[in-house]
Formats: structure tokens, sequence, C-alpha cells
């Protein structure tokens, strides 16, 4: 068996699928993992020359991304214009690699791959589907955001139908109509027009995202599966309404991936790891010196961007709080500029705080001394969040993180809000209620029965777990499961 998996090329993407491909590689799978050409150049700088050339039966290729080159190689690259250029570029080197593999079965090399059995990319590419079916093999979509945003996505064009979106005439983005109750979501009680997707603020009839979302909510999809990085009890309700939504399309619910991923005892696959960016391991290092849930953990994730204003207002509310910190802070967080922080800052937090520029997030989470979580709510983030069993102040940027911010805060009871328009003097409020308020402790205790049903889930006999064994009886080993049409996302 041959899977060859292809992430949607930026960080929050390929790290679930890292994930998901290791676990078929521990099943017995021989795994082709497809990066472009710009992500696994970062890769290699990040990880080390020799890192991703290790295992004869798990292999790294890359195609071309199509975009032109860039002054700045250690980015992550507009959204959009990924997209874009993909749907265009991307079908014909990924054709080449698949008949290269195909063409070296039989080869007398010792380390010649199998013939190409699957294909598991992500849901937001359509290329590798449409090779696929080409190809007569199973394609299975990896879903790499939460479920309850898949079911925001799909009602989209109803907002669009009834004239909420694009926001445009006197309506304005106003708090009122911000926080307008949409009634008619299923499963999604007291959900606002300001929890969708923020792509649905939209204020110009032709916004390209908006009208990109359109596009893609109406195509056909070719998957033999949708797979799905979260667990059954975490998201039941979302789950239920999309199983209405994909019809036929079988669902399978296969999450925390790295929960699952780090139940592997096989080590030959573990030093292949994914982040672009070099890891401080002096983060670790720093933890352990502090006090059991002393230490609020900063990160805003790979993408998210701030302006140099707010920065200074999270930094000072951050620093008057008083709580002991660690701050991840990116070289390209503050949008257009250099991320830089006022000297009296430093002084002010020297001692208490630390600040580095990447980490291995899940085991910073997962660090006894670690107490809570400032988040920009994507899912990766979220996940790990709850599965370590860490309440979490949200600050949400764009794209599904509005989403996950009403689904820790309304249906799991383990976040808070602060407000878009960051203010120093309720950014220090929040993380001292966080960190010692009755809020934060009834935040916590929530939090630590989320872990336990995480841990349940991805347990040996848990329902993730028995999802993943399914998946590969039902869809991967299957040879006549090749490629099912399906309109994904008519309501």
């Amino acid at each position: 068996m041959h899977a060859v998996c292809i992430p949607y090329p930026a960080q929050g993407h390929i790290n679930p699928m890292l994930k998901l491909a290791k676990l078929l590689h521990h099943k017995g799978f021989h795994i082709t993992f497809v990066n472009t050409e710009y992500n696994h150049k970062r890769l290699l700088r990040s990880r080390g020359l020799d890192s991703l050339s290790d295992l004869p039966d798990f292999r790294f290729e890359t195609i071309p991304d199509g975009l032109p080159p860039t002054d700045d190689d250690n980015v992550t690259q507009d959204v959009f214009s990924l997209f874009d250029s993909l749907s265009v570029n991307g079908l014909e080197p990924f054709r080449r690699i698949l008949r290269e593999l195909n063409d070296g079965v039989g080869s007398p090399s010792s380390d010649a791959a199998p013939r190409v059995t699957c294909i598991v990319t992500d849901e937001q590419l359509v290329f590798p589907m449409e090779a696929a079916q080409e190809l007569g093999v199973p394609c299975v979509a990896l879903w790499t955001a939460s479920a309850v945003s898949l079911v925001c996505y799909a009602h989209i064009p109803r907002l669009f139908e009834e004239g909420l979106t694009p926001v445009t005439g006197a309506k304005g983005l106003t708090k009122e109509y911000l926080d307008t109750v949409i009634e008619w979501m299923p499963g999604m009680k007291d959900m606002r027009f300001k929890d969708f997707p923020s792509y649905v603020r939209a204020t110009d009839p032709n916004d390209a995202m908006l009208n990109f979302i359109l596009k893609e909510m109406s195509r056909g999809f070719k998957a033999s599966a949708m797979v799905f990085n979260t667990f059954e009890p975490l998201e039941q309700d979302a789950l239920a309404t999309i199983l209405s939504i994909l019809g036929t399309i079988p669902v399978y619910t296969v999450g925390p991936l790295h929960l699952l991923a780090d139940r592997i005892k096989d080590d030959r696959s573990k030093r292949i790891d994914c982040n672009l960016w070099v890891e401080q391991s002096e983060c670790l290092e720093w933890l352990d010196s502090r006090q059991p849930e002393s230490v609020i953990y900063v990160n805003f994730g790979s993408i998210a961007v701030m302006s140099p204003q707010h920065l200074i207002e999270f930094a000072w509310g951050l620093a008057n709080s008083k709580q002991s910190f660690l701050w991840i802070i990116r070289p390209d967080l503050v949008e257009g500029k250099a991320a830089i922080l006022p000297p009296e800052f430093v002084t002010e937090t020297e001692g208490r705080g630390l600040l580095a520029s990447w980490c291995r997030q899940d085991e910073v989470l997962k660090h006894p001394s670690v107490g809570g979580f400032l988040s920009h709510m994507g899912w990766n983030s979220t996940i790990e969040s709850v599965s370590a069993g860490v309440p979490m102040l949200c600050l949400p940027n764009f794209g599904d993180q509005q989403t996950n911010t009403w689904l820790a805060c309304t249906k799991l009871g383990i976040g808070m809000g602060i407000d878009e328009d960051i203010k120093r003097d309720q950014v220090e409020m929040l993380v001292r209620e966080l960190m010692e308020g009755e809020k934060g402790i009834e935040m916590k205790a929530k939090a630590i029965e989320w872990k336990e049903k995480a841990k349940k889930a991805s347990g040996a006999d848990g329902s993730s777990s028995q999802n993943l064994d399914k998946l590969l009886t039902d869809i991967l080993c299957c040879p006549t499961a090749c490629g099912t049409v399906s309109q994904l996302w008519v309501v």
C-alpha cells in the first residue's frame, strides 16, 4: 500500500497532514509526502539538510507553487494567491510525480516504492482529487479546520441570499450588525454574524475572497471520504449536520491527530517533523524553572498578524497583569514591519517573561507550568489546548478563528474572548481572570473534562482510533473505493 499525501502549503495544514501520514506509515503504508518547493526549502533550513531523508518508505517530493519569487523566502505566503496559483498550476506537476512513482514499480532498486494505491489530500486542493480519479485510486480529503467551521462555510451562500453579506449600503459593520443572531444555523444556537468566518464581513460585492468561497461552495468534489481532526463528543452537533451536508460521502473523525500520533512506538518516524521555523528548545527549559500552572502561553500562530499599535497595547496589557508568560513572536507577526517591543516593556517584565520566535507548541501546552493559553484560535491550537486541558483567552484574527472562538466560549466553556480592537486594560483584566479569577477556575475544570474525553477518544479502543481503522478497511485499503463525485457544498 502506498499513500501519496499532499497538504495545502501552509504550516497549519502541513502539521495535521504529516501526523495523519505518520499514522498511515505506522499502519504499514509507504508514504510519499508532497510539499511545495518553497516550503520544502524552508523545512530543510529549519530542520537540517538530513532531516527528511532517513526512511526509504517515507519520502518527500515537491511541486512548484507557481508563484513568483519573493525577496523574503522564510515567510508565510499569501493564502489567496496560493489558492489561485495551485488551482491553475498544480495538476500537471502532481501528475508527473504519480507517473514517476508508478513507473518505478518493478525497478531492481531495493528501495523502489510500490504502486500508488491512494491519495490523501487537503480538502482545499482540488487537483489531487482529479488526479486520483484519473489514476483510479481512492482519494481521502482531510479537513484541517473545525467541523463547526465547515458548517458555517456551507451556509455562507444563504447569508449571501438573505443579503447579510456582503455588508453594503447604510448597514455598516457596526457592533449591532456583528451581533446579529443567525437563528437558522443548525445545531448552533445563538451564533451571531460575527461568529462566522471573517470573510463574510466583506463590504465590497466584488471582494475576491468572498467570491472565491461562494464559487468553492458550489463546486463538485471527487473525494471518497472526508477526514476530520476532531473527536465526536467535541463537535457532536456540527458533525451531525455535516452528515446531512455530505450525503453519501463517509465521514471519519480521527482526532486529536497529535494524540494518536504520540501513541506510535516506532521511533523511525519520530524525528520527521514539519515546523517551518526553527524551534527554540530553551522554551521548555525555562518552563521547567516555573511553578505549576503559573505561566500564560501566548502564540498567535503561523499566519495571523497585528498592527504595531495593537502589539504595543497587547504587550502592556500582558506586562500590567503581573503574570509570568512565554510569548512566541514570529519575525513576521507585525504587518509590514519587524515586531519591536519598547525597552520599557522588557525592563518591566524581566524575570517573569520569555520571548521566543517559535517552539514545540504541543510540548509547551502539556507542560505542568502552563496554566493558560492566549491564542489566535486556529484549529490546531484549539484542539491542542483542549487535549492538554488548558483554558484559553481568544483573540481571533481571520478566517475560521472567529468560529473556533464561538465554539470554545459558548459550547465548550473553556474560553474568554478579547475584543478585536485590542486595549491594554482589557488584556490585563482578562489575563488576571484566566490565571487567578473565579472564571479561570471554572474554565480550568471544564478544560480538564475535555482533556479526559480527548484522551479517551484517542486511546487504543477510543472512537478516533476505531475510526482510523475503519478508514483503512473501508476506503484506503479497498480497491473498489474510487473517487465518488459529490456536491459537497450544496446545502
